[in-house]
C-alpha cells in the first residue's frame, strides 16, 4: 500500500502527522516463573523513538520510572480473575495511537513502525498475523492450529472477513476507538475480543506479518478446548445484527424467477 494515497480515508478523518501524533505502548506481564525485569529492560531498549508513553500491566502499583526517554507507568499486580489480559492498561493509555503487546519476549518492538504505518494510511485497527507471508510462530500445537482454522471459518461466515489470525494479541488502533471496542473484564481472550468488536462495529482492519518468538520468562499453560470455547462464545455473542440479512441477500437471487417462469 502506498503511504501517500490513503485509499481508506473517510471525509471526516483528520490527516495524521507522524511528527505530532503520540503513541502509547501497553505491555502486559503475566505472573510466572523467573524475574521478568531483565527481559523487560531488553524489550524497552528496542522500543522505537515514536513511542514515549509505556503502560506496564503487571508491574508494581504506582511505579513510574524513565527508561531511555520513555515514561513507564506500572498499574499493579495481575488479577487473573478479571481477564487474561487486564483491560485497564488500554484505558490508561494517553497516546493518539495505542499498541498492545506482551512483555514476555515473544513479540518484537521492532515491528511497531509497521503497525503505525497502516494506521497512518487510513486503517482503524491493525493486528499481527503469524500465518501470512513474513509471519511465523515458535510453538503452536496441531490441536490448537486445527481449532484456530475452525474458528476462522466461523468468523468468515459471520463477518465476511478473510482473516488469518484470530486471537494473536499484538495489535494497534486509534485510542478514539477504545470506547467503541467495548472492552469487558470477563475472562475472554482479549486478542479475540478486540478483533471481534472491531469487525462488529465496522472498523477498517488490516493484518500485518508478525514473528512470534519463544517466550523468555513466562510459564505458558495452553488450554485449547477452554480457550476455543470462550472465543467461539465471543464470536456468537458479538455477531453483527445484519448477519441474517447478509445471508438472505446471498441466497435471494436463487429464489427469484422470471415472469414467464
Amino acid at each position: 500500500m502506498s503511504s501517500d494515497s490513503h485509499p481508506l480515508r473517510r471525509s471526516t478523518d483528520r490527516a495524521p502527522d507522524s511528527g505530532t501524533r503520540t503513541v502509547s505502548l501497553v505491555l502486559t506481564v503475566r505472573p510466572g516463573e523467573g524475574d521478568p525485569r531483565t527481559a523487560l529492560d531488553l524489550l524497552l531498549d528496542q522500543v522505537p523513538s515514536s513511542v514515549r508513553d509505556v503502560v506496564l500491566v503487571g508491574g508494581a502499583p504506582g511505579e513510574r520510572r524513565a527508561h531511555r526517554g520513555l515514561t513507564v507507568r506500572g498499574l499493579g499486580s495481575w488479577d487473573s480473575s478479571r481477564g487474561d489480559i487486564p483491560h485497564a492498561g488500554l484505558l490508561a493509555a494517553t497516546g493518539d495511537l495505542v499498541v498492545l503487546m506482551n512483555a514476555d519476549g515473544s513479540m518484537s518492538p521492532h515491528e511497531i513502525p509497521h503497525y503505525l504505518h497502516y494506521l497512518d494510511s487510513g486503517y482503524d485497527f491493525v493486528k499481527g498475523s503469524r500465518f501470512i507471508a513474513g509471519g511465523d510462530f515458535a510453538d503452536y500445537p496441531l490441536s490448537r492450529r486445527l481449532g484456530h482454522r475452525a474458528l476462522l471459518r466461523v468468523a468468515h461466515r459471520m463477518y465476511g472477513q478473510h482473516l488469518t489470525d484470530l486471537w494473536y494479541g499484538f495489535c494497534a488502533f486509534r485510542r478514539s476507538f477504545v470506547d467503541l471496542l467495548d472492552l469487558r473484564e470477563d475472562g475472554v481472550e482479549l486478542g479475540a475480543e478486540l478483533v471481534t468488536h472491531a469487525l462488529h462495529y465496522g472498523l477498517r482492519v488490516a493484518e500485518v506479518p508478525s514473528l512470534e518468538r519463544p517466550r523468555l520468562h513466562e510459564q505458558v499453560h495452553l488450554r485449547t478446548i477452554r480457550d476455543g470455547t470462550r472465543i467461539l462464545g465471543t464470536l456468537l455473542d458479538e455477531r453483527p445484527h445484519n448477519a441474517l440479512s447478509r445471508l438472505a441477500h446471498r441466497r435471494r437471487p436463487r429464489a427469484v424467477r422470471s415472469p414467464s417462469g
